[in-house]
């Protein structure tokens, strides 16, 4: 077994998780053989780019800021520190860690930067979703690399690994394979320590964090970081330190597992996980056993992720104070447009919103006030024309005009652009000491050559080799571990109420995609669910902000859970993206406040 905990689940996370997380080891709490976590976001490469761009580095600086605190006690306790914080200059980030502790063998792996390849495409970096071609060449493009660099690396004697992009699991899944010895061949395992890597990588997620039913537990102020207990067959106990807040239950586990997940089929380089043949089940307090995915042979291609430039945009948040709101919100917006050289025609995109807290007779200023929020996206003096047009209506707006911030010129945009590229023509690289070594390719199905050549001091040569596309016939898991699926009877009394009431809920973004996943606390509730979720009614739950949008509807039996994935509902992805939630953070719970026929028995 080996114990990988993870310690961040984006860059920005809470700083002291990898401290709490090291004491809990050394204090007999928690079992730890390796730090991991993810800090790389779909758009950080772009903030990485920026930040590099002013002389600070091209890393996740609170990684670095992290091991500061804690290197040094990982490497007293023998614990492996793999993380994917290395972003743009994973050898740059790589010689920081090292300066800490002269015991620390700090490795990187690369090859994931794929950006000068990206913009000799022109008009075939199409994009994989619309098959659009890429508007202008990227400021960076990287590819989704897998897990054998970070086998490379250990093999190697590195006791931390620092890499650019791969695949949010490929860093818990890497110390894994490296332990248990495992090669390519070795699906059902990888797909196992896949789908474990999915649940641990966005951090507190897994154990109560953005959790539907979060008032059922304790603590979760402050909730523990999770830990997979992975064992040599892939299956894993999902578990945490105790005396932390949150828990580890089979539902908080669920939640994730159905968090931005695209259907059945997780792609991955090293494999294909199949999530459907997931089964949890609980061992005990904040233990929950994951086991029975299989695993299908990698994809031939990789996917890439591209950060184009989108223009500028602004945006200004007006108060409406006390009576006639609507009459003062079309006040405003007249004044604003009236303001900007050509209107509100001199941008590209905008975006109104009116959002209402005001009531009747309000006792204090918080009952009397409304929100309008103008968002816009277009030219870079248009976009800063917008907070000078509104703070030139101060003193000539509607009554007890004031802004929720001070005016700003805007600030450029960028889109995130997925396309795929050749598994094969993607060679990782691997920095240790003093040598640089390349690994074979992803599809190369020979992992245990390189790493026999990386031990022997020879460099790797990737072999050009493609992978089986994943389109294996659909694996099956026991009858016995599914729920029994049977709806309710038709003609059975209904109640109109929340579907939260017997749902819960995750969801999240996928580029210019949401993601919904929902799952019934019992097996009734799961029969009537997937009775009705079709299309059409998905489509009404949704509502009208989903019109127009393809759906693709999936099921996770095993997990009582149905999901969807709507095309198009962010449009090019957060950051060009002006509506109030430009991640769909909180599509799922509006999915839940909706009002549905709900069955009376199963209300009971």
């Amino acid at each position: 077994m080996i114990a990988i905990a993870n310690v961040s689940g984006f860059y920005g996370d809470r700083l002291a998780a990898a401290r709490e997380v090291v004491d809990a080891h050394l204090e007999g709490r928690a079992h730890v053989d390796v730090l991991t976590g993810d800090w790389l976001a779909e758009l950080t490469m772009g903030l990485l780019a920026k930040q590099r761009d002013r002389g600070q580095g091209g890393w996740a600086t609170t990684f670095v800021h992290q091991m500061r605190d804690v290197l040094v006690d990982c490497l007293d306790a023998g614990i492996l520190v793999v993380a994917n914080a290395g972003g743009l200059d994973p050898a740059g980030c790589a010689a920081e860690i090292a300066a800490i502790d002269d015991r620390a063998r700090v490795a990187w792996v690369g090859g994931d930067d794929v950006t000068e390849q990206v913009r000799t495409l022109g008009d075939r970096a199409t994009h994989l979703e619309t098959g659009e071609p890429m508007p202008e060449k990227p400021v960076v493009a990287n590819a989704y690399l897998g897990c054998c660099g970070i086998v490379e690396a250990l093999a190697a004697g590195a006791n931390v690994v620092v890499t650019g992009r791969v695949t949010d699991a490929a860093v818990v899944v890497g110390p894994a394979a490296w332990r248990h010895g495992w090669g390519p061949d070795d699906l059902d395992a990888l797909a196992g320590a896949v789908a474990a890597g999915h649940v641990i990588e966005c951090g507190a997620q897994a154990t109560g964090g953005n959790y539907s039913f979060a008032g059922e537990l304790t603590g979760t102020e402050h909730v523990g970081m999770p830990i997979a207990e992975i064992e040599a067959d892939g299956s894993a106990v999902i578990t945490k330190a105790s005396g932390t807040g949150g828990a580890v239950t089979v539902e908080t586990v669920t939640a994730q597992l159905l968090y931005e997940v695209d259907g059945p089929r997780y792609l991955t380089p090293d494999v294909v996980a199949r999530l459907d043949t997931t089964v949890l089940t609980p061992e005990g307090p904040d233990r929950v056993r994951l086991a029975g995915t299989v695993g299908e042979p990698p994809p031939a291609t990789v996917k890439v992720g591209a950060i184009v430039p989108a223009g500028w945009h602004n945006e200004m948040t007006f108060v409406l104070t006390g009576l006639d709101v609507e009459a003062k919100a079309d006040h405003a917006l007249a004044a604003l447009w009236a303001g900007v050289p050509g209107g509100r025609e001199a941008f590209e995109r905008v975006e109104t919103r009116l959002l209402r807290a005001d009531r009747p007779d309000p006792a204090r200023m918080t009952d009397a006030v409304s929100l309008l929020t103008v968002a816009v996206a277009g030219g870079k003096e248009a976009c800063a024309r917008l907070s000078r047009a509104a703070v030139e209506t101060a003193l000539a707006g509607y009554a007890g005009l004031f802004a929720t911030t001070p005016p700003g010129p805007g600030s450029a945009a960028s889109v995130f652009w997925p396309l795929l590229l050749p598994a094969a023509d993607l060679p990782q690289l691997v920095g240790l000491d003093d040598r640089t070594w390349t690994v074979p390719a992803p599809s190369s199905p020979s992992w245990s050559e390189g790493r026999l050549e990386c031990l022997a001091g020879s460099d790797g040569v990737p072999r050009s080799t493609t992978a089986p596309d994943a389109t294996a016939p659909d694996a099956t898991a026991p009858d016995a571990t599914a729920p029994d699926t049977t709806a309710p009877d038709a003609g059975a009394p209904t109640t109109r109420a929340p579907l939260g009431r017997l749902v819960g809920a995750r969801s999240g973004d996928k580029g210019g995609n949401a993601t919904l996943g929902l799952w019934a606390r019992e097996d009734a509730a799961y029969g009537w669910l997937r009775s009705w979720w079709d299309d059409e009614h998905v489509a009404w739950l949704l509502g009208e902000d989903a019109a127009g949008c393809p759906l693709r509807l999936w099921a996770f039996p095993h997990l009582r859970a149905v999901g969807v994935t709507v095309v198009g509902f962010l449009g090019r992805g957060v950051a060009d993206n002006l509506a109030l939630d430009p991640q769909a953070k909180g599509l799922g719970e509006f999915v839940r406040a909706r009002h549905v026929d709900i069955p009376e028995e199963l209300l009971r």
